[in-house]
């Protein structure tokens, strides 16, 4: 991997080598967030502020990966990044298009990177890594990534299932790896990304901020139960399994009556599957779908436009640099 020099972001103040290694303003990286960000509309908003706008191939038929590629390109000079979940069974397809459409960034997650970084290496485009213990961190980057997302128990979807915090996890990680390392789960104001770089990452990535956005493309009735929801309101379904983090509702209340009966795990992991995503952010169905939503869901008050929302991150971390300068 290229020698990155540390540089300090002119206006927020604090040293990150991401703006030099991805050409992008600001250390703030949007989720890949199914359905929400499957559409250009969030990633193409972030892009243009600054930020690092990602497009969430996973539920996306290839022919509108293409087309959100080509606007957010049609829209801004700027770089954006395409997550592809690489267990996906298109997963191969969605790396072809990349490859085909010169995304600039991929960031892979769910996977071993390994077999896929030297390709996009000879493309030009740089490989951010998923990761949720310092062991994947560490294999990670001896496969050559060029930084990692290091996810904690707070985030929304699929955390860790060890459940380990972002607190700790991103530390354990910062001490374990040299490349740079970029903090999700929890964070969702300035205050929580000056805590991710006081912990030695050199970028905060947020989802649920994100997400109580104009430009997210799900379900009104989904950004309204997120908006409503305090920080002890969400739950994980399906520990012991691949657990979820999800809004607190009929259907995680269905789950967790059937773990305490004690039901086959057979069935368990039939009822877990009976429910989507979807049914939530298209359909709107948010008392049988899975609301997918971090903890930081309680520090949210607002729905606004994207580029509103990276203003206020920037400013918000000036101040609270600045609060702990003093």
């Amino acid at each position: 991997m290229q020698e990155v020099t540390m540089g300090e972001n002119a206006e927020m103040g604090l040293p990150s080598r991401l703006p030099a290694l991805l050409g992008i303003r600001h250390p703030i990286v949007q989720a890949g967030m199914s359905w929400a960000s499957s559409s250009p509309a969030l990633a193409l908003a972030v892009a243009r502020a600054g930020g690092l706008g990602t497009i969430a191939a996973g539920p996306m038929r290839p022919e509108d990966l293409v087309a959100a590629i080509r606007a957010v390109r049609a829209g801004t000079d700027a770089p954006f990044a395409v997550n592809v979940p690489l267990y996906n069974k298109r997963a191969a397809a969605f790396l072809d298009i990349a490859a085909a459409e010169r995304v600039p960034v991929l960031i892979g997650s769910q996977g071993g990177p390994r077999g896929h970084v030297e390709r996009f290496h000879a493309l030009g485009a740089k490989w951010l890594h998923v990761v949720a213990a310092p062991e994947h961190a560490v294999k990670a980057e001896a496969a050559g990534v060029d930084a990692l997302v290091v996810v904690g128990a707070e985030a929304g979807g699929h955390p860790p299932p060890n459940e380990v915090s972002t607190l700790v996890l991103v530390r354990a990680v910062v001490r374990a790896v040299t490349i740079p390392v970029i903090a999700a789960g929890g964070i969702a104001d300035g205050a929580g990304i000056c805590a991710a770089f006081a912990l030695g990452a050199e970028g905060a990535q947020l989802g649920t901020r994100f997400l109580m956005t104009k430009e997210a493309s799900v379900h009104e009735a989904y950004k309204q139960a997120v908006l409503a929801a305090g920080v002890g309101d969400t739950t994980l379904v399906g520990r012991g399994a691949l657990p979820i983090r999800q809004i607190r509702n009929a259907f995680s209340a269905e789950v967790e009556a059937a773990e305490r009966a004690g039901m086959a795990r057979e069935d368990w992991l039939a009822l877990i599957a009976s429910r989507s995503l979807k049914d939530a952010a298209l359909s709107g169905d948010v008392a049988q779908g899975k609301v997918e939503a971090g903890q930081s869901c309680g520090l949210v008050q607002d729905i606004l436009p994207a580029a509103e929302v990276m203003a206020r991150l920037v400013a918000e971390t000036v101040a609270a640099r600045r609060r702990l300068v003093a």
